[in-house]
């Protein structure tokens, strides 16, 4: 007996369920649960491959020696999806300000607005930044950190998502930033603040300590310095679990200085006749901070040459102290300084003579603490929520200021020409130098820059889509390995090098393989060798004669699995 139509809607339903249930099952721990609205984005490399097409009419060359920084125009899924096979677990620091999802024309799904009264507003706010994490969380180095802005709009969810894709345990805290002195004061309470979410890739990540502005009073011959208690203060550390670290320390009160200093000892003797163990102030045994072999090194015979002295309390009792010279500070997590707030992020643009162009940019100095933070001299960043190109600004300003050779990499659509007008114009400014509002010169910042659009290559065998698969790839390549500057170009093969003497071999076609060979030999030039073929390999085999001279890499696996479709 053939099916009602009520009938068939119900097992339609009943399927439609199940499928639900099985989604719901397989959701993790933390209890984040959202209805997937599937965003119009290129899911798989299978059909299509997407590309990176270089704009050489946008490239700026204004310091031979120095990094070539990356600037890329189109979505940032296309471009995310392309940086994992150019720079796969290459990223020190990714910065993103995405959209805050306020219902104010702020958030785009699918070419359209998402306002206030869309039922499914959250679900494709987190349906869209959880695509985008995952792919950007492939690009961290282990020791790589994530910071991302948001406000109290889906702060909530952004936290529970981001313990989904970076793990609870590498949440290292949620940074408060008085964005607004004066607050919004036309809410029920004047809302000052934002947040930007910090999280490590995995235990290996770690935060630098910032500089601290300070002029210690006291001097020696070693210099400037502090006093700091060697009792470690922390109260999980104690004598019961830190035994090794629980020891007497000796004073000798007749040798007190003009400071009222005191030289101490490890040994009990007629002079070190002052007994002091770490106790804290209720008298509860605690721990040093050092070991013995450790204060032992700082030991000296002289108030002026010891690193460790005594000194007595007014209570009668004595201390240790370290004769502290540390110059940095651990950051905190209020974040209220002047340069971090909104306006000044429009006066950055002011400055550079481009104000009402850009909305709310971030302020240079905040991207720059993020940066001091996370980064060393020559690590490389991403923000593939660009804007403006604020974090583009922070690294070429940090790197002048400390010598450093950090790279960056910006991504940004072009929606009403942002990527054209307003951030490549500002980083070629800001490069090259400009004149402000008052008419004066500025000096450019020095650095280099390459200007990308996402692409795509159909997987049809056909003559233009092997060529452009080819050229593409060979763009990409070049990414990877950071080598542009061609040495040799022919047919079959094609040779690049960088400011810092490193070598780039790609060849077409097994008949290049031997011209390239001998190409290096005269050279003498260690290079790293793509070879395209059919199979997955590097083809070692082919350079087993010359391995001191190549390192071969195979072709990445997005870009084979389509060179397999278009070549077979």
């Amino acid at each position: 007996m053939s099916q009602t139509q009520e009938e068939k809607k119900f097992q339609a339903r009943i399927s439609e369920l199940e499928t639900e249930i099985k989604k719901l099952k397989k959701r993790k721990k933390y209890g984040l649960v959202w209805e997937e609205k599937p965003e119009q984005v290129v899911e798989s490399c299978k059909e299509k491959l997407p590309v990176f097409s270089e704009n050489k009419d946008r490239e700026i060359k204004a310091a031979k020696n120095e990094p070539t920084n990356i600037l890329i125009e189109g979505d940032n899924y296309d471009s995310l999806s392309v940086l994992n096979y150019s720079h796969e677990k290459n990223i020190d620091l990714i910065y993103i300000d995405p959209p805050y999802n306020t219902g104010n024309k702020d958030f785009i799904y699918n070419d359209r607005y998402i306002d206030l009264v869309d039922t499914y507003r959250h679900s494709k706010w987190l349906s869209f930044m959880e695509k985008r994490l995952r792919l950007a969380r492939n690009l961290l180095k282990e020791t790589g950190v994530v910071f991302i802005s948001i406000d109290d709009n889906e702060f909530a969810r952004l936290k529970l998502l981001c313990d989904e894709i970076f793990g609870e345990k590498n949440f290292v805290t949620t940074i408060t930033i008085q964005v607004n002195k004066g607050g919004r004061d036309y809410l029920p309470l004047a809302v000052t603040h934002e947040y930007i979410l910090c999280y490590f890739k995995g235990n290996a990540g770690q935060l630098n300590e910032l500089s601290k502005e300070i002029d210690f009073e006291l001097e020696d011959t070693g210099g400037k310095y502090e006093l700091r208690e060697l009792r470690n203060r922390n109260p999980k550390f104690s004598k019961k679990n830190r035994p090794n670290l629980y020891y007497p320390i000796y004073v000798s009160p007749m040798s007190k200085d003009g400071n009222e200093q005191c030289i101490v000892s490890l040994e009990k003797s007629k002079d070190f006749n002052v007994e002091v163990f770490p106790l804290n102030s209720k008298g509860e045994e605690g721990c040093w901070r050092w070991g013995r072999e450790l204060t032992l090194k700082n030991l000296a015979s002289s108030t002026d040459l010891s690193n460790i002295v005594g000194r007595q309390r007014r209570d009668g009792g004595w201390n240790i102290y370290e004769k502290s010279r540390k110059a940095t500070t651990k950051a905190k997590s209020i974040w209220d300084e002047t340069g971090v707030r909104t306006e000044q992020g429009t006066i950055d643009l002011r400055e550079l003579g481009m104000a009402n162009l850009f909305d709310h940019p971030k302020p240079v100095y905040l991207i720059k603490k993020m940066v001091r933070l996370a980064t060393k001299e020559d690590s490389v960043i991403l923000d593939f929520m660009a804007g403006s190109g604020t974090t583009g600004q922070a690294v070429l300003e940090l790197n002048k200021e400390d010598g450093g050779t950090r790279k960056f990499i910006l991504c940004t659509n072009n929606e009403n020409k942002i990527a054209e007008e307003v951030c490549y114009l500002r980083i070629k400014k800001v490069i090259e130098g400009y004149k402000n509002p008052k008419n004066e010169e500025i000096a450019g910042l020095g650095g280099n820059l390459k200007y990308y659009k996402t692409d795509f290559v159909d997987a049809e065998p056909t003559d233009k889509n092997k060529k452009m698969l080819v050229d593409k790839s060979t763009e990409m390549l070049c990414l990877k390995e950071d080598c542009f500057d061609v040495v040799k170009k022919g047919s079959e093969y094609k040779l690049f090098k960088n400011s810092k003497d490193k070598y780039l071999g790609i060849i077409y076609d097994d008949t290049g393989i031997e011209p390239f060979k001998s190409e290096i030999k005269k050279l003498n030039k260690k290079a790293t060798v793509y070879v395209f073929s059919l199979d997955e390999s590097a083809r070692e085999e082919e350079f087993e004669n010359i391995a001191n001279l190549v390192e071969p890499k195979p072709i990445p696996a997005a870009i084979l699995n389509v060179y397999k479709r278009i070549f077979k």
